[in-house]
Parts: C-alpha cells; sequence; structure tokens
C-alpha cells in the first residue's frame, strides 16, 4: 500500500511541488553533500557541463566505408562533426547521460518528434570513444544515419523521453517543438522521496516519503522503475541474454538470499543511497559476513565473497555488470548459477 500511494504521489506531482537539491541540503547538508557525488547525481547533464568534458573531443574516427565521425568542442560547446564524399554534417551534442564512471553517451534533438542518441559513447575503462551499446552491429547507408540512432521523443515504448525522466529528478515533459523541459538534472533527493515542497513548508515526516519504510518487494519494484522491476506473472525472461544483467532487480529477485531472507535483504541492505557506490571487497565482505559467517571460507583464505557470488558479466567490452541473481556459480558460469 506505501509503495502504490507513492507511485500516485510522483505521477500527480507538478514540477512546482519539487524544491530541488540545494533546498533540501538547507535542512540535510550531510545527506545532500553525499548524495550529490553519487553516480545517480550526475546521471545527467548538459554535455559541455560535463565533468569529463574535455575527454570527449577527439581526432577523425571512420565508420564503415566511407564516413568519419568527431567530436570537437568549439566556444565551449561540444559539436558532432561527419563527413562522407559528399556531405557534411555538423550538430550540437546537447546532453551526456551517464556519470562517467563506465561510459558516457549523448543525445541530440534532430526535430519536434525526433532526437539522435550518437553513434559514439566515451568508455571510462578505455578512456576512448567507441559505438554504443547496440550501434556496432549497424550498417549505416547515409551519413545521418552514420551519426547515430533517432528515437521518437514521445513513443510510450521506445521514447527518449523515458530516457530523461529516469536520468532526472522531477516530470519531464516535451514541449510542441519537441524541446525537453526538465525539472532538475540527476537523480537527486526528490527521486527518491518524492517532492518536497509540502515537506519544506511543513517540517514533518508525514509530508515526505521514506523508502526506508517499504517492504523488500516493494522497494525492488520502486528502484525497478530505473533500474527494471521484476518481471510480472506470465512475462519470460531470456536468463542467458547477458544485456538481461544490467537489470538489477529482476536478478536480485530470483536470488535464495533475497527469497529465504523473508524481507530482510533488499537494495538498501548492500548500497547506501545517500553515498556513493563501494567498489571494495572488504565493504561488501561484511554485509555478506552478517548472514554467512563461514569458516569453510576462512579456511581457504577467499575473501572476496561478490567475485565468486555475484560475477561480473561483459554483454559489450568494456562494460561489465554485476549479476545480483546471488548463488553458487560453475566455473565458466556467469549468467545463472547452478543453486
Amino acid at each position: 500500500m506505501l509503495l502504490l500511494a507513492f507511485f500516485a504521489t510522483l505521477c500527480t506531482a507538478q514540477s512546482s511541488d519539487y524544491v530541488g537539491a540545494k533546498a533540501c541540503a538547507a535542512c540535510h547538508p550531510k545527506q545532500a553533500a553525499a548524495q550529490a557525488a553519487t553516480g545517480h547525481a550526475r546521471s545527467l547533464h548538459a554535455a559541455e557541463l560535463h565533468p569529463l568534458a574535455a575527454k570527449f573531443p577527439g581526432e577523425w574516427e571512420v565508420r564503415g566505408p566511407g564516413y568519419s565521425l568527431r567530436y570537437r568542442l568549439l566556444k565551449g560547446k561540444l559539436r558532432a562533426q561527419g563527413f562522407d564524399a559528399g556531405n557534411t554534417i555538423d550538430i550540437p551534442v546537447e546532453w551526456a547521460f551517464g556519470a562517467g564512471d563506465q561510459a558516457v553517451t549523448f543525445v541530440t534533438r534532430i526535430n519536434e518528434e525526433w532526437h539522435l542518441e550518437h553513434y559514439r559513447t566515451w568508455y571510462a575503462a578505455t578512456g576512448k570513444m567507441a559505438p554504443t551499446a547496440g550501434h556496432g552491429q549497424l550498417r549505416p547507408k547515409s551519413l545521418a544515419e552514420a551519426m547515430g540512432l533517432p528515437y521518437k521523443t514521445t513513443d510510450p515504448n521506445t521514447g527518449i523521453l523515458g530516457c530523461f525522466e529516469c536520468h532526472s529528478t522531477g516530470p519531464a515533459t516535451a514541449g510542441t517543438d519537441g524541446a525537453l523541459r526538465l525539472t532538475e538534472h540527476g537523480v537527486r533527493c526528490e527521486a527518491c522521496h518524492g517532492p518536497g515542497a509540502r515537506h519544506a513548508a511543513t517540517r514533518t515526516k508525514a509530508s515526505i516519503g521514506n523508502p526506508r519504510k517499504m517492504t523488500a518487494a516493494e522497494l525492488n519494484k520502486f528502484c525497478g522503475r530505473c533500474h527494471r522491476p521484476p518481471a510480472s506473472q506470465g512475462v519470460a525472461i531470456d536468463w542467458n541474454y547477458a544485456w538481461n544483467v544490467r537489470h538489477q532487480p529482476v536478478y536480485l529477485s530470483q536470488s535464495a538470499c533475497f527469497l529465504r531472507s523473508k524481507g530482510k535483504l533488499s537494495c538498501l541492505s548492500c548500497h547506501d543511497t545517500h553515498g556513493p557506490l563501494v567498489k571494495t571487497a572488504a565493504g561488501y565482505n561484511q554485509k555478506c559476513a552478517a548472514c554467512h559467517a563461514s569458516p569453510k571460507h576462512r579456511q581457504t583464505g577467499l575473501t572476496n565473497c561478490v567475485d565468486c557470488h555475484m560475477p561480473r558479466v561483459s554483454p559489450q567490452p568494456p562494460l561489465r555488470f554485476t549479476n545480483h541473481w546471488i548463488g553458487v556459480y560453475g566455473s565458466a558460469a556467469k549468467l545463472r548459477p547452478q543453486r
């Protein structure tokens, strides 16, 4: 019931109901400062304002036979340039998606109906540009197609607006000209706690949402708004499709740890949403040891629970995603555990 009520609040809220992270920081400075350093908070920027913007320009790159592409910073603005034997395209790069911990992908509005997902993505593991996920197998037949993949702005199933909704806070809408109107860039305080205007006015706990009051199953669905919720009954999941591993709630819902914990294990058991993602084995080992104090593992000297029981999967190098289906895996298996 709590989750349904919270979703209803989010669905009916207007931009004016949101006060922004700066207002939240006035009363919650420690939480706001820590959250500002998270990947969530840094998940969307105007392209030229991304903290890694200086790394994006580069030399010409050939795509297929006859198409050359590059990014350049001109007068402080990032631009995508492409040419073939008889044509030249020079367009602004408007949006940068991703904090850059793994990658940064770029988007530009083409016209009132379409946005372009650029062919080139910047990858942290290599420090270089490479094809955006899903673009490498495409064979362009024109320079326009070589620049990237167009998406309808407001299509209910594949519209680019859905990407902005998950990478920003508060309502995201598109005007008649296709220009996007965002309430706040990045996933900030009110993305999880709900609109804060009433809370700022009343200063009562009842006037703001608190995800910690949700059950584990509710949290899986709540975080799954953007990370994908567990499949509804009758919907099949292809567990052999490596790209599905990036949908953490889907896989966590299958874990014996999740199913047998009787609601004790949730996303918040391991992840502090007010702080950066923990990237050390020791941090997660402590979480595992709270339930699994295994003398056998101590005797063998094994010290990294995640590497064995939550293996990392690479659907496309250099991207790697942690498999949240916690289990016992075979020596070569990474997609589905033996038990």
